[in-house]
């Protein structure tokens, strides 16, 4: 996913700024207990940092703080070994937490998440489809193929097809290794499989597919400031990459052709984590932030799609054409389906690592 590791803090300084207002600062990992978070009405959210914090911050965390008076306190990075394993020890660094679906399932079913709390949340003013394995859907990230216009003047790859022909279209690659899911679903489109008959996935098939284009990949990115560095520097041609990691370079002035045409489309869940000491302001503060307006605030500022349709009503059109939601882009890509994924994920994590090191 997206964002970058923070560089630990000390218990010491942490506890000197525990009561300041600090809802735009990003916190290193720590563990606090359940009475201190109480006293200073604070719910903490597990977040992915960079771009993506700061988007949170504008369109979640302040005006959230301004309209309860419960601070919000970021803490990065998000993985999912660190969920079970605070849920496991008891030891807390957050209440909140987003992770895709499939991920998010996985964890339902091993325990380790919140049921919601009707008593809190009103299903009135969720989104339509909204609730799954005790989450609340949150936004939606797409990984898209992605060249360089200078590479390419009279256009590049269309298509996975067209990026697994090395012939046609000559050049230097980049496939996310972070993900086993969503590249193994690009290896079967780049072998001819349409999107919608994708599942279930014939992953031999699959990692046949990954056998003919490897030697001509030559990064495996796996963080998404990493896959923004390949494009800017040149060092790669094209390449998968998150939509909206995409548009910040067209607007940083790298100028780069986003494909939807086979995009997969993953959608991040909000969710609480099992005994989390804050748990009833944790979902006070998922439902303010699945509302239409403060996740159309999120989508201008990084552009992933709004999970409550009722949200492009506060977006522009120039704005809503870049994002993984907008109408035409589902016809035309993938979403990930999250049932299989749970059920399927953690041998074909295995199998992948292991193909990456061959």
């Amino acid at each position: 996913m997206d964002g970058k590791t923070q560089r630990p803090a000390s218990r010491r300084g942490f506890i000197k700024g525990a009561g300041a207002a600090t809802a735009g600062l990003i916190l290193s990992p720590y563990v606090i207990s359940a009475t201190a978070r109480a006293q200073n009405k604070t719910v903490f959210v597990n977040t992915w940092g960079g771009s993506w914090t700061a988007a949170e911050d504008a369109a979640f965390y302040q005006p959230f703080t301004k309209a309860t008076g419960i601070a919000v306190k970021p803490v990065t990075p998000v993985t999912y070994a660190k969920l079970k394993a605070q849920v496991q020890s008891g030891q807390y660094e957050w209440d909140v937490t987003g992770i895709n679906q499939t991920n998010w399932r996985r964890a339902e079913k091993e325990g380790l998440v919140e049921p919601i709390d009707y008593k809190i949340v009103d299903k009135n003013k969720l989104p339509p489809d909204g609730v799954f394995a005790n989450g609340i859907a949150y936004c939606s990230l797409a990984t898209n193929l992605c060249y360089r216009k200078d590479k390419f003047p009279n256009g590049g790859p269309q298509n996975w097809a067209d990026f697994w022909n090395v012939e046609k279209f000559p050049g230097t690659r980049s496939l996310y290794g972070g993900d086993a899911h969503v590249t193994t679903m690009h290896a079967l489109m780049g072998d001819g499989v349409e999107p919608g008959k994708l599942y279930p996935p014939d992953i031999d098939r699959a990692f046949r597919s990954l056998d003919k284009i490897k030697k001509h990949i030559k990064v495996w990115w796996t963080q998404g400031n990493q896959s923004q560095q390949l494009l800017r520097d040149g060092e790669v041609d094209m390449m998968s990459i998150w939509n909206a990691r995409a548009s910040e370079l067209n607007q940083q002035g790298t100028k780069v052709e986003l494909v939807w045409a086979g995009a997969t489309q993953s959608i991040t869940m909000w969710g609480v984590a099992k005994g989390a000491p804050n748990k009833g302001a944790a979902w006070e503060f998922i439902q303010f932030a699945v509302q239409p307006e403060p996740q159309a605030e999120f989508a201008k500022r990084l552009f992933y799609g709004p999970t409550n349709p009722k949200a492009y009503d506060f977006i522009p059109e120039d704005v809503a054409k870049q994002l993984p939601t907008y109408p035409k882009y589902k016809e035309i890509g993938l979403t990930i389906d999250p049932i299989w994924g749970s059920d399927n994920i953690g041998k074909l994590e295995e199998r992948f690592t292991q193909w990456l090191a061959s």
